[in-house]
């Protein structure tokens, strides 16, 4: 296989002639200054066995949606190798984010206190482009950069909530109170959406039973604990 598209905490592999398309896992974790944050932009380190539980932790949720009749482009995965088979699809440079409180980059942006709710949840879609900060983009500029076709920024922000009514509520099980989240979203020949990417601690933050935001690690453990009991 060669290497499509290395990127922070995965690699994208391609078998050319097999038409197979493949997410390698790392264990490299986002953060800043030595302190891991799934907001971050830059790889703060890593911790052995972490693309191995991101894999695991990954394949739980991508089937739960599934089985909420939210489609993936999950198709398997080859825990031992670190791999996630996956459709073959076209993923624009966004990110799709819901907010439930305000953390992070929105407080910076914003002048927001820590910890204010968005009531409803606070939706936006990001340019993925680390030189410039990930900017927020509206979808009339979606469109105009050929990211998105008519019509699907609002597809796209219907997946964004019905993920994030799944994946809050499979997390208040694990005693965790999401925050926020970002997924990635990718179509078919067809048009067809699907949720791209991952769905780990990478991807969201929540806060626990004391009201701490435990990091990737410690948040995939509780993961991890609920899903092998």
């Amino acid at each position: 296989m060669r290497t499509l598209y290395t990127g922070k905490t995965k690699n994208v592999l391609v078998d050319d002639a097999a038409g197979k398309v493949c997410l390698l896992f790392k264990d490299d974790l986002t953060g800043e200054d030595g302190v891991f944050d799934p907001g971050s932009n830059t790889v703060a380190g890593s911790v052995e066995g972490k693309g191995k539980t991101g894999l695991l932790v990954s394949k739980h949720f991508f089937e739960l949606m599934e089985n909420n009749g939210i489609p993936t482009h999950y198709l398997g995965a080859d825990i031992d190798k670190g791999m996630m088979f996956v459709r073959k699809l076209s993923v624009p440079a966004l990110e799709f984010v819901l907010r439930y409180e305000a953390a992070g980059s929105v407080c910076r942006r914003f002048s927001l206190d820590e910890g204010t709710l968005f009531e409803p949840p606070y939706a936006e879609v990001m340019l993925k482009n680390d030189d410039k900060g990930d900017p927020p983009i509206s979808e009339r500029l979606c469109i105009m950069k050929g990211l998105l076709k008519e019509g699907q920024y609002g597809g796209a922000m219907d997946v964004l909530t019905r993920v994030g009514d799944v994946l809050k509520d499979e997390l208040q099980h694990m005693g965790l109170h999401l925050i926020d989240f970002k997924i990635e979203i990718g179509y078919d020949e067809t048009g067809t959406v699907y949720v791209a990417d991952e769905i780990t601690p990478d991807i969201w933050r929540a806060r626990d039973k004391n009201g701490n935001i435990p990091d990737q690690i410690e948040c995939a453990k509780l993961v991890l604990d609920h899903i092998n009991r």
